[in-house]
């Protein structure tokens, strides 16, 4: 049988993951009964957002053909994930949104897919949505191969039109709709070369991903680049960093199909599986056969851009919720989260309570936090910072980011002011027919830091937003920090409604009357610059008195309640987040009021 290795890359929200389910369900490798939306997602966090984080693979069988699917974050704070994957591929499916065109996204893991050689199809998915131009896209896309110096090979690839959503494709715009997903498929078989390599050659397999089961332990999956795999084979592991080389029997050996994993006794070259029996591998390590070293070339992976300090929660309300709560528990959470995501850099500090981690962006972070929390985990966190670097004459330099937006035109001029206050520079804008605009930036990422909750809000909800690295750049000089100081509690109790009617007028509240409070807890947005101590606790005194002009009704604005992504990025200098399973508070890095005006002074 042979073997095809395929890799779906898009944009976030173009629609690659509701593809695949289409993929799955017409060539029968699920069941009407398994179906729900975004199979592959199978995540809390990506159900609950409605992106893709981890890369995962799957395998379906067509026309006698074996294919294996990868399905690829489309974030660029997950462009790890699409590295190290793509590795495993032989070719790639573009897939494009035919109303917005390639995106920032879709240029990164385009240009990954062409460096490995890949002869991408490209995919125009949503060809039934209002105010689709396929053509139009399909020449963004022509343009975007030849900016990223794709050979003519790589140029004359072949197109098809989808609906994901109606499960339908047709290579030919003037045939939609269609009927199913066949001619798709059809193209794959047609146009990707069998996944290459020589099963009586020595062994090579070399981990992309790992996965852990209760039973067998860790759970390494890759290709298969030479040679064969049986279960209870001893071999050599070579590892990709030291090379150093240790011996291991294969306990369990296992190839995919559909949404299973099913055991198996023997695997060969080209194919992707998993295996399980080697407690210590890792990603990028190379699996020989036994007395052997020939370990494959390293998985290249960009470096981290972003920095946040973790540390244990000594708030007055530390161990509350949580079960896990020494630096113990924080530190190892943190360097088995390493062992999977190859994006990510630990750093130790002086301060054995706290750690510095690296990587490739705010989602990227905040979804590590939002996943050890839900474990059972407190924590503190700070506010992200850019990790800039020096040329060889010592000048400083710092990532910068390209930025694409679209949005309504009436909200263009406040969205343009704020980008150039953050030192971002206008690449674009242009108005579509739809009545959208679009405006590109480049922008130091010191300058994205913050900007996403502004934009959300500035543009009622309407706006897109997207940005990916781009490149270090000379530093751009100060960027002013948040415009708005913090209400902060003074006192250690329960809010009470009383109080916060009269705390309102100062700010925008972020809690509700009942809420536990201590000195130093952020618990509003202040409308000045500066930070004004409030006391939310404070009750009416009660008297005998009653008249209808002293007792005036107490009306409340509902507070604003932020996510954990507003809560990062509304962090100052001189403050933290303090994260629980149940709750999330903002407070000052020094809770005493007098000691922090000792601090500011000195």
């Amino acid at each position: 049988m042979e073997i095809r290795n395929l890799g779906i890359i898009a944009h976030v929200d173009h629609g690659k993951t509701t593809l695949l389910d289409g993929i799955l369900k017409e060539t029968g490798a699920i069941t009407s009964k398994e179906t729900r939306e975004r199979m592959m997602d199978s995540n809390d966090l990506e159900q609950e957002r409605g992106i893709t984080i981890l890369a995962k693979n799957t395998a379906v069988f067509y026309k006698n053909t074996k294919i294996n699917i990868i399905d690829t974050p489309g974030h660029a704070d997950f462009s790890g994930e699409v590295e190290r994957v793509l590795n495993m591929a032989d070719s790639s499916l573009i897939l494009v949104d035919a109303f917005e065109g390639p995106m920032p996204q879709t240029r990164f893991v385009l240009n990954r897919s062409l460096l490995l050689g890949h002869k991408p199809i490209l995919v125009v998915n949503k060809v039934d949505r209002e105010g689709s131009r396929p053509d139009k896209v399909v020449d963004m896309v022509f343009d975007l191969f030849h900016d990223l110096d794709a050979t003519d090979e790589q140029m004359d690839f072949p197109i098809i039109y989808t609906s994901a959503k109606q499960g339908w494709a047709v290579r030919d715009i003037k045939s939609a709709p269609g009927k199913d997903l066949k001619p798709l498929l059809d193209l794959v078989i047609e146009h990707v070369k069998p996944s290459m390599g020589d099963k009586n050659k020595p062994l090579q397999f070399q981990t992309t991903t790992l996965d852990y089961n209760d039973y067998v332990g860790r759970i390494a999956i890759g290709k298969i680049h030479e040679g064969q795999i049986k279960r209870g084979q001893d071999v050599t592991l070579v590892r990709m960093k030291t090379l150093d080389a240790s011996n291991h029997k294969i306990a369990k050996l296992y190839e995919f199909e559909g949404l299973q994993r099913r055991e198996i006794e023997i695997a060969e070259a080209g194919d992707i599986v998993a295996l399980a029996g080697i407690p210590n591998i890792f990603i990028g390590d190379t699996v020989c056969n036994f007395g052997q070293s020939m370990p494959l070339p390293p998985i290249a992976v960009d470096e981290p851009t972003v920095s946040m300090f973790f540390s244990i929660n000594n708030s007055p309300f530390s161990g509350k919720d949580g079960k896990y709560v020494t630096t113990r528990n924080l530190k190892e959470r943190l360097e088995k989260e390493l062992q999977t995501n190859v994006a990510m850099r630990l750093e130790e500090t002086e301060d054995k309570d706290k750690f510095k981690i690296l990587g490739r962006g705010e989602l990227h972070l905040s979804v590590l936090i939002e996943t050890i929390r839900r474990e059972g985990f407190e924590l503190q966190v700070s506010k992200p910072e850019v990790i800039m670097k020096k040329d060889q004459d010592g000048a400083k330099l710092e990532p910068i980011e390209t930025m694409v937006m679209d949005l309504p035109e009436e909200y263009t001029g406040t969205i343009i002011s704020e980008l150039n206050r953050r030192k971002g520079e206008m690449t674009l804008l242009e108005k579509h027919p739809s009545g959208m605009t679009r405006v590109e930036y480049t922008v130091p990422t010191r300058g994205i830091i913050g900007f996403r909750g502004y934009f959300v809000s500035e543009t009622r909800g309407e706006g897109v937003l997207t940005s990916r690295f781009l490149k270090y750049d000379s530093y751009k000089g100060e960027i002013p920090g948040r415009k708005n100081g913090a209400l902060i509690s003074m006192e250690l109790g329960d809010t009470t409604a009383y109080s916060l009617w009269n705390i309102q007028e100062r700010g925008t509240l972020f809690i509700e009357p009942g809420v536990s409070v201590y000195p130093g807890m952020i618990i509003g947005e202040s409308s000045r610059e500066n930070d004004i101590e409030v006391n939310p606790c404070k009750g009416k005194k009660l008297t005998n008195v009653r008249a209808s002009g002293s007792d005036e009704n107490i009306k409340l604005t509902p507070p604003r309640r932020l996510s954990l992504e507003q809560a990062i990025e509304f962090l100052d200098d001189d403050e933290l987040l303090e994260i629980t399973p149940k709750k999330l508070r903002l407070r000052k890095k020094i809770l005493d009021a007098n000691m922090r005006k000792r601090s500011v002074k000195s």
